[in-house]
């Protein structure tokens, strides 16, 4: 089956990617595990980079602001903060990267979409006709929801106009398990974005998650946040994973790409701004 990603640049999306190699491989590699219960953590393994994801992940996908001044739009739908470092993504994985600038707004909030003109939806619907029209052999698209029915619903109204398969690996699986398995399975992801009790930017922004799972923890059992950050409680930016090149790391931690963090208004959310990213094979719609 021949996939397109789409991706924010977050955990999420980039987990759901390498749980696509897994699933779709697993009959023909020997080297990738059986699934497990999900009450056990998930150990995943993938053959050398060599082989890397390019026989199943053929392209990806990304939306983005239409103002180059905007890094997060109020979206019921997309994660944009940091949504420069995704242009590093397909070069590091070997596969074109299709992009369309989010021109619609929300304006279907029903749970239950139906296609409505001018709605941000239709974004990614033209997005990934365009992907189709230029590679007709990708059948199924993947996407890194965990819990929200309003964005897996769309996702999956907008994957069957299209006649495409709508991979969801992440949904409803336990947050607390599904970030260790992140972590335990090699993904390199830092705080981009804080918006919950008890997280603190001078202290929380732009941490790993390795070093905040058990602090997220602490924050559930006090506040009942969701420990995957699906209540918005923070964002992330996926630096490293086994489906990157090791020029990865050079790309994104080194010095062609600096982070500082800025307050937008006191009583918003605070980020980390995310510029200076190379630009490889990118596509726009």
């Amino acid at each position: 089956m021949k996939v397109v990603a789409l991706v924010s640049g977050g955990k999420d999306s980039c987990y759901a990617m390498m749980k696509c190699i897994q699933y779709g491989h697993e009959n023909q590699m020997s080297k990738v595990n059986v699934l497990k219960p999900k009450q056990h953590i998930q150990k995943l393994s993938f053959p050398p980079l060599s082989w890397q994801s390019n026989e199943e992940i053929v392209a990806l996908a990304n939306l983005l602001p239409a103002d180059d001044s905007v890094d997060e739009l109020d979206s019921y739908m997309y994660q944009t903060v940091g949504h420069q470092i995704v242009v590093s993504y397909s070069k590091c994985m070997g596969v074109p990267l299709f992009r369309r600038r989010i021109q619609g707004s929300t304006k279907h909030q029903d749970l239950a979409y139906r296609m409505t003109p001018g709605d941000e939806v239709e974004d990614m619907s033209i997005l990934l006709r365009e992907v189709k029209r230029q590679i007709p052999s990708i059948t199924a698209v993947s996407s890194g929801a965990i819990a929200s029915d309003y964005q897996r619903i769309r996702v999956e109204n907008i994957c069957s106009r299209l006649g495409l398969v709508s991979l969801a690996y992440l949904w409803k699986q336990d947050q607390s398990l599904l970030l260790q398995e992140m972590v335990t399975n090699g993904i390199v992801a830092i705080t981009v974005k804080v918006a919950a009790m008890g997280l603190d930017p001078a202290k929380h922004l732009g941490k790993e998650m390795k070093n905040l799972q058990s602090y997220l923890h602490e924050l559930n059992k006090l506040y009942g946040i969701n420990v995957c950050g699906e209540g918005g409680e923070y964002e992330t930016l996926t630096l490293d994973c086994p489906l990157f090149h090791d020029l990865m790391t050079k790309q994104i931690i080194g010095r062609e790409h600096k982070f500082r963090s800025y307050i937008l208004n006191p009583v918003l959310p605070r980020y980390v701004d995310c510029s200076g990213v190379t630009t490889p094979f990118e596509i726009h719609c």
